[in-house]
């Protein structure tokens, strides 16, 4: 940085507009994150803190963007061109208002002079929140590998992106363990399936119809093709491979439940929607894991059970979209094995499937019991992770058919 002659430390996760707030705070430039002699004293609109009126005129209390706080300035109306800003400024106003006191509803007055310091300071909070789920939004859809989106939205609570979760795309193995067993050899089918694609060498039947469509019951494996075959990308038995074709919100739910996940497209029945991914971790370490997370009501533990129990995966600190996906004891999606470059029994991928039409804007849910063909009920403990038989979880799912219990 120019203008500094000693050495200059910054955090090393601090956001473009925390480094530029620095940058400003001590007249210093850099290009690299826009800081440039001209840039230096520009002001830009982050978000609007307060409100009053005098003479006659109202005045909003300006957080400008990529300048430290103690430089908020009130300015009028009417120099303000940032009419979203606004409009954000007077929804969060009008909600808070609108919850009142013990769940009475408050008329907005149109007329304040000016607000009460638990007004502004809730309408700060909503602004800061608004601009980290916007920030979250745009490293999720960085780091996925598929072409649909991913949004986020909580129209709920304050509560924002969680601190500890870090977006991957396949699993993500601990020390010793190999997800890849170094397949050398793949189809020569021209046009699949023929006699000798992947799944009748594997004993087993194609998983998909023409439309690309499950036709499998649950509890059979799905084998596709892989890098070594012969076949092409557009080949109709390359499905969850892919990745997810449907764009999705992590969305804030309303009754207690955290994060979830609603599809934004309508989903046919028996399709592809999402793989499970997380730290594939050995069976001793998710019972040392599994009692850390009883106590924070966790239940990101998968076991691979499709020929062993050996291993779980993990998708409490590592996963996708599919680490928000909600339990329901009436879900909608449906647990399948796959396996494509890892032919290892213990290792199947985990891929949820439609289980009827979803509408869009509707929850996707699955059976957190679920595993393969195996629906175990609330009173059944085989097949479970040691970490899941301990404490019952209450289950909030709210379908008619509810068990009472996660577990």
């Amino acid at each position: 940085m120019e203008g500094w002659r000693g050495a200059w430390y910054v955090p090393c996760l601090a956001s473009l507009e925390t480094l530029q707030e620095l940058c400003r705070k001590e007249n210093l430039t850099c290009k690299a994150i826009g800081i440039t002699n001209k840039s230096l004293k520009s002001y830009e609109v982050e978000y609007l803190c307060d409100y009053k009126v005098e003479e006659g005129k109202a005045y909003y209390l300006v957080k400008w963007k990529g300048w430290p706080e103690s430089s908020n300035t009130w300015e009028p109306r009417k120099h303000l061109n940032c009419p979203l800003l606004v409009q954000n400024f007077l929804r969060d106003r009008n909600e808070y208002l609108s919850r009142g006191r013990e769940g009475k509803a408050m008329k907005v007055k149109n007329h304040v002079k000016t607000l009460k310091p638990a007004i502004a300071d809730y309408i700060v909070k909503k602004a800061k929140q608004r601009i980290a789920l916007q920030r979250w939004k745009e490293e999720l859809n960085r780091k996925k590998n598929h072409k649909a989106m991913i949004l986020v939205e909580n129209t709920v609570d304050l509560e924002g992106p969680p601190l500890d979760f870090y977006y991957i795309n396949e699993y993500k193995p601990a020390p010793g363990i190999n997800v890849l067993n170094g397949i050398t050899t793949g189809c020569e089918c021209a046009d699949c399936p023929a006699e000798k694609c992947c799944p009748k060498e594997a004993g087993f039947i194609l998983a998909y119809n023409k439309r690309k469509k499950l036709k499998i019951q649950p509890g059979l494996p799905i084998y596709e093709c892989n890098s070594y075959c012969r076949c092409g990308p557009d080949c109709l038995n390359r499905i969850v491979q892919k990745g997810t074709p449907y764009s999705l919100c992590i969305f804030r739910t309303n009754n207690g439940r955290g994060w979830g996940v609603k599809t934004l497209q309508k989903i046919k029945t028996n399709s592809f929607v999402m793989e499970y991914v997380g730290e594939v971790i050995t069976s001793e370490e998710a019972e040392r894991r599994g009692q850390l997370y009883d106590n924070q009501g966790n239940t990101y533990l998968f076991d691979l059970d499709y020929d062993s129990d050996e291993f779980t995966v993990d998708a409490a600190r590592y996963g996708n979209v599919s680490h928000f996906v909600n339990h329901s004891c009436d879900p909608n999606l449906q647990v399948f094995n796959v396996f494509i470059d890892n032919l290892d029994l213990r290792l199947p991928r985990i891929a949820l499937f439609s289980t009827r039409t979803i509408k869009a804007g509707e929850e996707l849910t699955f059976d957190y019991q679920m595993k393969g063909s195996i629906d175990l009920s609330s009173d059944s403990a085989e097949g479970l992770s040691p970490s899941k038989k301990r404490i019952r979880t209450v289950c909030k799912c709210g379908a008619v058919c509810c068990r009472g219990y996660l577990n």
